[in-house]
């Protein structure tokens, strides 16, 4: 049987995997107790092995041990549990001890498969005292430093037993137990998660270090690397990238975390540092760039949950300090799942670092087709996971967030492509700078190799990229380009600093040319509903700010801003007659009301535009004979009625002001419910021969009650009816016979809701006399 075709990414990584060194992620060492002397103040000269006196004063003069999450320093005795002794307490003999760190350190290093001419350093951290029954819950350690790499746990020797270090990666397991007669020298990676099981009986004694790197380990790794694999690996890439024409990489996650601090080409740890300088050589020979990045790897995995151990259907665990390689985990994953399938697999990449070190802030989801790796993702420790219980139709999936660092790799006649879509602004950057020297022809090629992905990347960090993209469009004299790159931009990221780029940019294309780039930023396929839609309401309310600018630029300003106001009312019209179509009256008025900051916006651009046929079309819209469009013209009135009031005649304010106040006057004017009059008005809607006979029953004055025996789907459709347009009308079933009787019953709030409608009348009546001096 033909074995199945391995894809050259998948080669590439397994040849990678081959060639690893046959370092660790962990280590451990010993030496004689006699090589460390150490004072601690208040206690005296320490003993060793450590007496269990002693460990005891030491307790008394510690305090609880702090621990770090993210930004802060928390204090939790159910994380960690054990005394710190203050560092200004301790005293070490450094000439004696330094000679026996020397040549540990350097074991260690090799044990950590970290290359010669590179050295570790270590740097004094803490002194820990873990009585019976204390311990440290997993985690990982934070880099406290630049050139830290990880940490150097040296244990004193004791007669205790428990206090078991526990230290993971990529799914292997290593366990430390202390010495009665040595020092234990345990070095770990940083990004190794690790515990501290609890000490069962006696005292446990630690000194811990941070682990500093000089050199530069990729450097140091390139000398020893194998021509013949880095040709193969070459071979792969060249399979791997083909002829394509379209820009593309390769993604080689990495098996270390590293955080922003410390990523760095010179301090890649164990075997990171051997494959990174395999594929560099690589790429020279297969003519590629390369870039380092961080990766945030999200997975979703089916799950099961796991065969339970123990009482109450949950795993029992115990520590059993007798198996020497005992392996802490049972296989089922968090919280007792077993991962089965996996469903999906995104992978984004920021912190780009070329060769040369320079950082660059990107933010790219690659394919799965880009990226490949020697350790599976899934043999790592998640920095986050969330479970997803059956559902029924989905559900009882696992979701796993991860940190690693990648090596990028792409031809190097797609630089410019694949660096662009990594970090837009240096894209436009580059073309920038092109410009600046006259190469515009350079600038066009370059720009155009953007167009399969400039509309995804563009349009993550739009809002900081449109003051560059305007410039440079107008630069490239090319309306094709220019359209193209300005194309991802949303309306809503246009400010009034860009005013003079877009004015000078209209001048130069034209009016057509500025129409369709105006249109494609309000998005001709997206409906605008206002009042779901805040941004789109917070730019309209800073539209006339936007047109003042316009304004200055003159002929072209102008041009922009009439066709700004233009594709602007269209949407928000629009929004305007849909909204006036929901049923339900305290939610349509709502809705209309947030859209008055929006017209008033609007309206106050025509002004300073003086475009008063877009102004005309405003106010008749807003003056029609509605009681809903009241309710926007007052909320419209309300947000303007800041501005200077000699423009309240170009803006058409004082129409509406006088509409309104008409329509108010008017309702006013209409006599009072009398006392006995409990007529109600159903809107219009259906026409079916219930909602005839409840509208007979809404109209009669006197009647306040009615009993109705009617079928559930028959009581539920009037039940709608009543509920939608809010009447005040109580609607009760009553459960006996058959079929049940449906109750209904006018109420008091009938009156209430007209005097409070009255009041906010008058209230609204008055406020149009003093803001807009009507008589």
């Amino acid at each position: 049987m033909r074995s199945p075709a391995i894809f050259p990414r998948d080669r590439f990584a397994n040849l990678l995997g081959e060639a690893a060194a046959t370092g660790s992620f962990s280590a451990r060492r010993t030496a004689r107790p006699d090589d460390l002397r150490l004072e601690v103040s208040g206690v005296g000269p320490i003993a060793l092995p450590v007496p269990a006196r002693q460990a005891k004063e030491l307790c008394l003069i510690g305090r609880p041990a702090q621990f770090g999450q993210g930004e802060q320093t928390l204090l939790d005795a159910r994380v960690r549990d054990t005394w710190e002794i203050p560092k200004s307490r301790i005293k070490i003999d450094k000439r004696q001890w330094n000679g026996t760190l020397r040549p540990v350190l350097d074991r260690l290093r090799a044990d950590l498969s970290l290359p010669e001419g590179c050295e570790l350093t270590a740097e004094f951290h803490s002194m820990l005292v873990y009585a019976p029954g204390q311990f440290f819950a997993p985690h990982q350690d934070s880099e406290k430093a630049d050139t830290m790499v990880g940490t150097m746990v040296v244990t004193l020797p004791s007669a205790s037993t428990g206090g078991v270090l526990v230290v993971e990666h990529a799914g292997q397991t290593a366990t430390y137990r202390s010495s009665k007669e040595s020092l234990s020298f345990v070095a770990f990676y940083a990004d190794c998660r690790h515990h501290v099981r609890p000490v069962t009986s006696g005292y446990r004694v630690v000194l811990t270090y941070n682990l500093l790197l000089k050199g530069d380990t990729v450097a140091a790794a390139a000398g020893r690397a194998d021509p013949d694999r880095a040709a193969e690996l070459a071979g792969c890439l060249n399979d791997h990238f083909g002829d394509s024409d379209e820009p593309t990489r390769l993604v080689y996650l990495l098996d270390h975390e590293y955080t922003q601090r410390a990523l760095s080409w010179a301090r890649l740890k164990g075997d990171d540092a051997s494959r990174a300088a395999l594929i560099r050589a690589a790429a020279h020979e297969a003519d590629c760039e390369v870039a380092l990045a961080l990766a945030e790897v999200h997975e979703t995995w089916s799950t099961e949950d796991a065969e339970p151990w123990g009482y109450g259907g949950r795993r029992a665990r115990y520590w059993d300090d007798d198996q020497e390689d005992e392996d802490e985990d049972d296989g089922s994953g968090e919280d007792g799942y077993e991962l089965q399938e996996l469903i999906e697999s995104t992978t984004s990449l920021d912190c780009w670092l070329d060769e040369s070190g320079e950082a660059t802030q990107t933010s790219l989801t690659v394919f799965d087709d880009e990226v490949c790796a020697t350790t599976p993702t899934a043999d790592l420790s998640p920095h986050d996971s969330s479970y997803e219980g059956y559902m029924g139709n989905y559900g009882n999936t696992m979701d796993r967030w991860y940190r690693r660092a990648a090596i990028v790799v792409w031809p190097r006649r797609w630089s410019y492509a694949i660096r662009a879509q990594a970090s837009p602004g240096w894209a436009l950057n580059r073309l920038a700078d092109l410009l600046q020297v006259g190469d515009v022809a350079g600038a066009r090629d370059a720009a155009t190799t953007l167009g399969s992905f400039w509309s995804v990347a563009a349009g993550v960090n739009g809002q900081h990229l449109l003051g560059r993209t305007l410039t440079v469009a107008r630069g490239l004299d090319e309306p094709g380009i220019a359209a193209m790159l300005l194309a991802p931009f949303q309306i809503e990221m246009l400010g009034h600093t860009h005013a003079a780029s877009l004015a000078q940019l209209a001048a130069h294309y034209g009016q057509s040319w500025t129409r369709d780039t105006v249109e494609s930023w309000f998005g001709r396929d997206r409906p605008a509903h206002m009042s779901w839609q805040a941004q789109r309401a917070s730019w309209l309310e800073s539209l006339p700010a936007i047109c003042e600018a316009l304004r200055e630029g003159r002929g072209a300003g102008v041009m922009v801003g009439g066709l700004l106001s233009a594709a602007a009312w269209t949407p928000l019209r629009d929004s305007a007659a849909e909204l006036s179509r929901f049923p339900t009256p305290s939610h349509r008025h709502t809705a209309l009301g947030e859209l008055g900051p929006a017209v008033a916006g609007l309206l106050a651009s025509t002004a300073i535009l003086a475009a008063r046929e877009l102004r005309d079309e405003v106010v008749a819209f807003l003056c029609a004979d509605n009681d809903d469009r009241l309710v926007c013209a007052m909320s419209a009135l309300r947000a303007a009625h800041k501005n200077r009031r000699d423009m309240h005649r170009e803006a058409g304010l004082d129409i509406v002001s006088r509409h309104c106040a008409a329509r108010l006057a008017t309702r006013l004017s209409q006599p009072a419910r009398s006392a006995d009059d409990w007529s109600i008005e159903l809107p219009q809607g259906c026409h079916c021969e219930l909602c005839q006979t409840l509208d007979a029953f809404l109209a009669d004055k006197a009647r306040r009650s009615f009993e109705w025996p009617l079928a559930e789907q028959r009581r539920r459709h009037v039940h709608s009816r009543i509920d939608q347009a809010e009447l005040a009308v109580h609607h009760q079933t009553r459960r006996s016979g058959r079929p049940y009787t449906l109750v209904l019953t006018k109420t008091e709030a009938l009156f209430a809701r007209e005097r409070e409608a009255r009041r906010r009348d008058q209230t609204d009546l008055a406020w149009l006399g003093q803001t807009f001096n009507m008589r």
